[in-house]
C-alpha cells in the first residue's frame, strides 16, 4: 500500500501543477488576447475531488491523520492500543458511510443524466465516478486495516498493534526524513 500511497501522491501533485499551468496560460490569454479556454475551474473541481478523495486513503496508509499526540504517548499501553483500534475502526466506518452516502449522488446522476452546467458540459458520471473510486478504495482499506486491528486486539498482539496503528510522532518522522535523504 505504501507504493500505491506515493503513486497516488505523485499523480495528484503533477495534476496539481498542471492545473495550476493551465490555470496560469488561461489568465495570460484572458489579460493579453481577450481568449479563455473556458474550463479551468471545472476541471480544477474534478481534480480536487478525485484528488482528495485519493488523499484519504494516502493518508491512512501513511498514518498522517491528525490524533492528539502528546496525550496519546503518556497514556498506558493498554488504553493506547484500545485507542489505535478505535480509531481505525472509526475511520472504517467513516469511509462506509461515505460511500453509503455517495452511492446516493451516483445514482442520481445516472437517473437524471446530469451534465455540468458549463461550456463543455461533461457528463457528470465520468468525474464523480473518479471520486467515488476514491471513496471505495479509501473505505476498503480503512476496513482491512480496522479487520486487521481487531484480529491484533482479540489475539492480545498489542505491541504490534501500537506498531501499526499509532500516530506518527516526531521520532517516527525524523526517521522518515532521514531515510529519505539516504534515498536520494
Amino acid at each position: 500500500m505504501h507504493h500505491f500511497a506515493r503513486f497516488a501522491s505523485w499523480i495528484f501533485g503533477i495534476s496539481l501543477v498542471a492545473l495550476s499551468f493551465f490555470v496560469a496560460a488561461e489568465t495570460v490569454a484572458r489579460k493579453l488576447f481577450n481568449f479563455s479556454f473556458e474550463g479551468a475551474d471545472e476541471l480544477g473541481g474534478y481534480v480536487l475531488a478525485i484528488g482528495s478523495s485519493l488523499a484519504f486513503t494516502v493518508a491512512l496508509v501513511d498514518r498522517a491523520h491528525v490524533r492528539i499526540d502528546f496525550l496519546h504517548r503518556r497514556l498506558p499501553a493498554t488504553v493506547r492500543s484500545v485507542l489505535d483500534w478505535l480509531s481505525i475502526v472509526s475511520l472504517a466506518l467513516f469511509g462506509l458511510f461515505l460511500i453509503y452516502v455517495g452511492r446516493f449522488v451516483i445514482i442520481d446522476t445516472m437517473a437524471y443524466g446530469s451534465t455540468a452546467p458549463t461550456p463543455w458540459a461533461t457528463p457528470m458520471i465520468y468525474p464523480q465516478a473518479g471520486w467515488y473510486a476514491g471513496y471505495l478504495l479509501f473505505a476498503f482499506v480503512a476496513t482491512g486495516l480496522a479487520l486487521y486491528a481487531t484480529f491484533l486486539l482479540l489475539r492480545g498482539r498489542l505491541d504490534d498493534l501500537s506498531e501499526a496503528f499509532d500516530p506518527k510522532g516526531v521520532d517516527d518522522e525524523v526517521k522518515e526524513e532521514l531515510e529519505n535523504v539516504h534515498a536520494r
